[in-house]
């Protein structure tokens, strides 16, 4: 499956939780999911029990349209995190939290991850003084993430900083918000990542 380029509230309004995909509307509470918390469609308000292979899948759909991912690049995450010594499904959240385009977000540099990711893909975002346009890319304890001289005045970008006084500014990053850089201190472990997701589920239902 490709990566999700629809309506994203009503995809949050199908999986019922807020999955961070509409920034600033969704810290006014304006979000479609605050207005109308069911699923969308003619029957949305009557949607009935779930099935233990339907609560599993929509784990791991809400973790995979929460990080952007498509399914390819999720199944080889997940991989990975598989051949690692260590709790798979932490492991899974510490590989997609190392993403580039998430650890933009995580900085306070992008309302969204989908902003997040149009910044590195446009050329916006720099790794250790050298531009990295690859979303994907994993950023390693240590590393400098700045965002482009050129770039630094973008009035998103701006939004996006006054905003972290709201929202604040994730534990394992180091960022200076006036000179629009951070560092990526550590991997964060699992209980610090705040995110509507049961891993063990996913892990659950790719070991069927």
């Amino acid at each position: 499956m490709a990566r999700y380029t629809g309506a994203v509230e009503k995809l949050e309004r199908r999986l019922g939780v807020s999955l961070a995909l509409k920034g600033e509307r969704r810290l006014a509470g304006k979000s479609a999911l605050d207005r109308r918390p069911y699923a969308p469609g003619q029957h949305g308000q009557r949607r009935g029990k779930i099935s233990d292979y339907g609560m599993h899948l929509r784990e791991k759909q809400k973790a995979r349209f929460m990080y952007g991912v498509s399914e390819k690049q999720f199944r080889r995450i997940f991989a990975e995190a598989a051949r690692r010594e260590g709790n798979t499904g932490e492991l899974l959240v510490a590989l997609l939290e190392q993403r580039l385009d998430n650890v933009v977000y995580r900085m306070g540099f992008a309302t969204t991850r989908r902003f997040a990711r149009q910044l590195v893909t446009h050329g916006h975002v720099l790794v250790n003084g050298k531009r990295v346009d690859i979303p994907s890319y994993r950023v390693a304890a240590g590393q400098k993430i700045e965002i482009a001289e050129k770039s630094k005045q973008n009035p998103q970008i701006v939004r996006a900083i006054e905003l972290t006084n709201q929202t604040g500014i994730a534990p394992w990053v180091d960022v200076d918000k006036d000179k629009k850089f951070g560092i990526f201190t550590r991997v964060p472990e699992r209980s610090e990542v705040v995110i509507p997701v049961e891993e063990r589920y996913i892990v659950e239902l790719y070991s069927k």
